[in-house]
């Protein structure tokens, strides 16, 4: 048997023998073969299948031995595959049929290899039923892999471009367009549909739904959660100014009217401390020269002036984590010297001693920092070279690339959302101040000035949180039912419900700027004070002073009754959709 490869003939060494059948286990002996018979040639012929050429053995026999072994199974070659000798390894390699002839392997191989004759080879293989087509099967022969099979056999063609053009009419997606001219090509593409298809997958109804919350959703209930905890800071700030001075002044009141010295208690301890921290930071922020500070500030160029302000915000942030820690330990110390023994009064007194004195430090620096940033923000509001704008854009989107692209958990997200709403009640101080700054110093119609500047930052403030958290949400795989689960949190905070510790609250330190607001409404009330003698000034303070208290004590009162309305509100609605959910 003669099979042909690309016009050279194979040879390959094989041992000869009779094959056992399929039940037989293979022996490693070798019969030797039987003896050659001569057959006159015959004429080729050509058998083609698919891609694969065979030239068929030159003998009727063989072509008859041959659809005889292509009915043989896969499982034959499973058997007799130990026959193949030394020089000849049978690799297990099958990729196109599920049955390859481990009988018509060998016969090609014998024929190959010249060692048997046309009739041996027939005897081999007559008394086999069926086989199917031969695939390509790998055997090695010296260590070189070689191929034999119908793909193997396949004739070399030329790689000339023009022939595997004129051979191949469709191997390009679209050969025509390379007669096409550009006009014509140009038109084909326009109306062939939208060419973005081609590189955009399709979107179904939960790309949709992100697109929604990104646009919608999320920018809608964060602002309703800052909005909120703005009331809530404002709460919190208006107690500093109207409850504190009522507890301190119950307070002596009872000791005048008691005339015992009776030792304070805790909560009234803390009072007199944060008292105290109060008026040290305001006695400090009296010395400073605003005027100096803000003139130094305003004769750096607008590249620094608003590396400036970014500085100051850095530090405001550490200022507010260290002044949490701090008030933290001075009520302890407060709690501890109102329960602590006669024996150990004087070492409690001391840590009291201490902690305040602690206190007063951080809250004196932190106040001149934001003392420092209104009177930035008030330079930038004053200058008329667009100052201001480059002060926004750069403070905002550095927060942005600051906040946007890293990954952050939803407890991460619900500290994030806190420092926004502390931010938010910070300017409005700052506008505060600038505000009594004009009052103060401003000449000519400033009102409408000031009005549209202040409403540009709050505008900027507002669409930078909306961006940031639409995309910390999007990002981060966070709905905006999240937002929803942090402003229900608040809710319960301001009723004072936390059936769940995992709730966290809005910690908010409103000591440092009340220092500020004090410090900038100070002069404003002194232009309102008469001329004259000591004591009808002194009149008059008390009674500005009054009447401010109760303007603000009115304040507190509507705020947090609102609050706890709304609170309840929707604290009652969201149980209401999570049983309707479940």
């Amino acid at each position: 048997m003669s099979v042909r490869s690309n016009g050279r003939n194979l040879s390959f060494e094989i041992l000869s023998g009779y094959l056992p059948s399929s039940g037989e286990p293979s022996s490693g002996e070798v019969t030797p073969p039987r003896s050659k018979r001569k057959r006159k040639p015959k004429k080729k012929k050509h058998k083609t299948d698919g891609n694969a050429t065979l030239e068929t053995i030159p003998n009727s026999d063989d072509e008859a031995l041959l659809l005889r072994a292509q009915e043989i199974g896969f499982k034959e070659l499973e058997s007799r595959r130990s026959v193949c000798g030394t020089s000849t390894t049978v690799v297990d390699q099958v990729h196109h049929s599920p049955s390859v002839s481990c009988v018509s392997f060998e016969l090609r191989q014998r024929n190959i290899n010249g060692g048997l004759g046309d009739a041996d080879v027939a005897d081999e293989v007559g008394s086999k039923k069926e086989v199917q087509e031969v695939n390509n099967v790998g055997f090695k022969r010296d260590g070189q892999d070689v191929n034999v099979g119908f793909k193997g056999l396949e004739k070399e063609k030329s790689l000339d471009w023009n022939q595997v053009m004129k051979e191949n009419p469709g191997f390009l997606h679209d050969s025509s367009i390379l007669e096409k001219s550009p006009l014509k090509y140009f038109m084909g593409e326009v109306y062939s549909g939208n060419s973005l298809r081609s590189t955009i997958s399709v979107g179904n109804e939960k790309k949709r739904q992100r697109v929604y919350n990104s646009m919608f959703h999320v920018p809608w209930r964060c602002e309703r959660l800052i909005v909120a905890g703005f009331f809530v800071c404002l709460d919190s700030f208006l107690s500093l100014l109207t409850i504190m001075p009522a507890r301190i002044l119950m307070t002596i009141w009872k000791l005048l009217k008691t005339r015992q010295l009776l030792w304070p208690n805790a909560a009234e301890l803390a009072d007199f401390g944060c008292f105290i921290v109060l008026g040290l930071g305001v006695a400090s922020l009296q010395m400073i020269d605003i005027s100096l500070i803000y003139h130094v500030i305003r004769g750096q160029g607008t590249i620094k002036l608003y590396v400036v302000y970014n500085v100051l915000e850095i530090f405001d942030k550490l200022c507010q984590s260290f002044g949490e820690d701090v008030l933290q330990v001075l009520f302890n110390s407060a709690e501890g010297l109102s329960t602590c023994s006669k024996d150990n009064i004087t070492s409690e007194l001391m840590q009291f001693i201490l902690d305040e004195a602690i206190a007063v430090i951080a809250f004196v620096v932190h106040s001149f920092v934001l003392l420092a940033q209104a009177i930035t923000l008030s330079t930038c509001i004053i200058a008329h070279n667009n100052a201001l704008l480059a002060l926004l854009v750069s403070n905002n989107f550095a927060e942005i690339k600051s906040n946007v692209f890293k990954r952050v958990s939803k407890e991460n997200l619900h500290n994030l959302v806190y420092y926004d709403i502390i931010e938010r009640f910070h300017i409005t101080a700052f506008l505060l101040f600038v505000l009594a700054q004009n009052l103060l110093e401003a000449e000519g119609p400033w009102l409408s000035s000031f009005f549209w500047n202040a409403l540009e930052v709050y505008v900027c403030e507002i669409l930078i949180d909306a961006i940031k958290h639409s995309f910390l949400a999007k990002f981060n795989e966070i709905k905006p039912v999240a937002y929803s689960e942090f402003l229900e949190d608040l809710c319960r905070q301001i009723l004072n419900d936390k059936p769940d510790e995992r709730q966290k609250d809005l910690t908010f330190i409103p000591i440092a700027p009340a220092c500020v607001v004090i410090r900038v409404l100070t002069p404003v009330y002194a232009t309102l004070l008469p001329y004259g003698p000591f004591y009808w000034r002194f009149f008059w303070i008390i009674v500005w002073s009054s009447l401010t208290y109760i303007m603000l004590a009115i304040f507190k009162t509507l705020v947090i009754l609102l609050l706890r309305f709304l609170a309840t509100w929707y604290v009652n609605l969201r149980l209401r959709t999570k049983q309707h959910v479940d």
